[in-house]
């Protein structure tokens, strides 16, 4: 990844997130600076709050469930939002719902729960005027969930990133994002660390 000098790069604290603006044509790094761990992605079109990025149009336009570079993530009004310019990984989950306080009291039996990047979403957009009924199912960047091509079984495997790896998006119109470091132990091989961001 060539870095301009000049371009800042945030940090994420473990199981935190954050919420920013993004002008059309800037462009989003995501790193993962340590190695295994994933980020939770949403993004509403600025002008609108109701547009708001797609799992299913975005699988539906690519035609596969693993989406990469040169792939378009588009909103719920089939319009671009982003474009994976350059994806180091390779591999991604666009299916599951952010983790939440919840998922870890069903899933995980846990009696005082962490909020889990739902939460951690919900407060990265509230300032926007977004409520939490409108976080849906985030591109969750460098998440691997296997799929057993028989039955359909899903399993949450260690991500395949390894430290310093990035993937980079090319924004297609003006969007509030909230990105995480994400909380959900499995899905990070139960370590939890930062995400690296930067926006140029």
């Amino acid at each position: 990844m060539q870095q301009d000098i000049k371009t800042k790069i945030h940090r994420i604290a473990p199981r935190s997130g954050v919420g920013f603006e993004i002008k059309a044509g800037h462009i989003l790094t995501v790193i993962d600076p340590e190695g295994e761990q994933v980020s939770d992605m949403i993004a509403y079109n600025v002008a609108d709050h109701r547009e708001y990025m797609s799992s299913g149009r975005s699988i539906d336009y690519a035609g596969r469930m693993f989406l990469t570079t040169d792939d378009v993530l588009y909103s719920n009004r089939s319009t671009p939002m982003f474009t994976i310019l350059e994806d180091q990984v390779g591999r991604h989950d666009f299916t599951l719902t952010p983790c939440s306080a919840e998922m870890f009291r069903k899933l995980y039996h846990e009696d005082d729960p962490h909020r889990g990047c739902f939460g951690n979403l919900a407060e990265a957009v509230a300032p926007y005027g977004i409520g939490p009924d409108a976080v849906p199912i985030a591109f969750n960047i460098f998440m691997y969930v296997h799929v057993d091509s028989d039955s359909g079984k899903i399993e949450v495997r260690p991500p395949l990133s390894r430290a310093g790896q990035f993937t980079q998006f090319r924004a297609e119109m003006d969007m509030i994002v909230a990105l995480t470091s994400c909380s959900a132990g499995q899905s990070n091989n139960f370590t939890y660390k930062p995400i690296d961001y930067s926006i140029s």
